[in-house]
């Protein structure tokens, strides 16, 4: 029925098979299904890593490299492994769930015509507007809200005759676009920042943590609408009066801001009632939500489209993101093993991080993050090598929210600021120009300045709140 290859066939039923004995562990089926989870972890990856590019097939040999250094030298080391593969099934099934949306986004009219309105502000509301739909759509398409806006933002551009205030005008909407997905990382529960240091810090929850990282997220967002206000470039010649390329209120916006309530308020509400972490949650309501959307889409014979579109997202659609999730699943699996490798190794040194004073080990969690990203740390490895080398938040004598909030405030710095995370390399893409560019002299101010605001909101987080 569908051209895919026999291994994008295998891969997506293993991928979807993943997604239902995750969420099953989450949802207290309990430990029998871990075994499962280990082999369908291993076995992605390997049918995905077989038809991907050279990176990816990298991660995997450095993956199994670590995995036969850990046995070979550590008591644990299968132990080690197995988590390693655990993290990596999470880590597969989580985005195997949040993709449903963005296959049923892919076909909405709604959702187009949301990106086209924000698209076409006026200038004194533009970067606002595309702030909002970067964090809006960025709940529902993940990055996939960089490559429907930044398209749209190219494509509006090109309506400019004059080159220099056409690529000033470009500049502007892709930065806005991007930061706005960038505010949403620290606190929604469809984000990896949110689901992976929730579960690596202990004690931490989502409930816990929204108030304070919700305003880290507005803090990104107002930052960078000040900055933008406040530097704007100066022009040769003023730039010309431009007409409202598309007409309508703000009610158009309103299909997504609706789907978001579902999504969100769903979700929220089945995890206080069932007590389910959201993550847990997630994984199941999401792909419900898209089956709804979907559903709805089809003028007529319904079910039979719903089932022709599951079908196509199990056997082409997801294989289609092998690079991606290949390279997410290992950078679980080697953060996984390689804190396991490295614990004993710091310890043996003599380096006691409990005795190290808290505002430092908050603040290295929060910087280290962008710092390694910049050669090439995927924020997930980076956050699954450092946070396991931490004392418990107790030790620190600090909340698990506190933690969290350093984290995951760094991850979105490193997503601002690394010239090898999507966002960047996507607006690298639209732009003509390269994600080192983009990352350091496009986003560096913006990145230090975030980075030095949400180091003292981590700080009144830890010591004040």
């Amino acid at each position: 029925m569908f051209s895919s290859s026999r291994l994008d066939r295998a891969a997506g039923i293993l991928l979807t098979l993943d997604l239902v004995l995750v969420a099953l562990g989450r949802w207290g089926a309990g430990t029998w299904v871990q075994p499962l989870e280990y082999a369908c972890a291993a076995a992605i990856a390997a049918l995905l890593a077989a038809r991907a590019s050279r990176q990816p097939r990298v991660f995997v040999a450095i993956g199994a490299a670590l995995s036969l250094i850990a046995v070979l030298t550590q008591p644990g080391g299968m132990d080690l492994v197995a988590e390693g593969l655990l993290r990596a099934a999470f880590i597969a099934a989580f985005f195997a769930a949040l993709a449903t949306l963005r296959h049923a986004a892919e076909t909405s009219p709604s959702i187009t015509d949301c990106g086209l309105f924000l698209a076409s502000r006026p200038p004194g509301q533009r970067y606002a507007a595309l702030t909002l739909g970067g964090a809006l759509f960025g709940t529902v398409l993940n990055y996939g809200s960089i490559a429907l806006l930044g398209s749209l933002a190219i494509a509006s551009g090109k309506s400019e005759p004059n080159p220099e205030i056409r690529a000033v005008r470009q500049k502007r909407m892709l930065l806005a676009s991007s930061r706005g997905l960038i505010a949403m990382l620290p606190w929604s529960p469809l984000s990896f920042a949110i689901a992976i240091t929730t579960a690596l810090v202990p004690g931490a929850s989502w409930t816990g943590v929204l108030p304070y990282t919700l305003v880290s997220g507005l803090a990104l967002a107002l930052i960078g609408w000040a900055m933008d206000t406040i530097f704007k470039p100066r022009l040769s010649a003023p730039a010309p009066a431009r007409a409202e390329a598309e007409p309508g209120g703000w009610g158009r916006v309103m299909p997504l801001v609706i789907l978001l309530a579902v999504i969100g308020g769903g979700a929220a509400a089945l995890h206080l009632t069932t007590g389910v972490t959201i993550v847990g949650v997630v994984m199941v309501w999401a792909p419900l939500v898209s089956a709804a959307w979907v559903f709805l889409q089809a003028p007529r014979r319904r079910w039979a489209h719903l089932g022709a579109r599951a079908g196509g997202y199990a056997v082409r659609d997801l294989p289609g993101y092998r690079a991606e999730i290949v390279l997410l699943m290992m950078a679980g699996f080697i953060g996984a093993v390689g804190a396991g490798l490295l614990d004993p190794i710091v310890r043996g040194a003599g380096l006691h991080l409990e005795q190290a004073p808290t505002w430092a080990l908050l603040l290295a969690a929060l910087w280290l993050m962008p710092l390694a990203g910049q050669i090439g740390m995927n924020p997930i490895l980076a956050a699954s090598l450092l946070a396991p080398l931490l004392p418990a938040p107790e030790v620190m004598g600090v909340s698990p929210e506190a933690v969290v909030c350093a984290f995951t405030a760094g991850w979105a710095v490193s997503g601002a600021s690394s010239p090898y995370t999507a966002s960047t390399l996507m607006l690298a893409a639209f732009s003509g120009t390269t994600a080192r560019r983009v990352g350091l002299v496009w986003n560096g101010a913006y990145a230090l300045v975030c980075g030095a605001a949400l180091s003292a909101w981590v700080l009144v987080v830890a010591f004040v709140l």
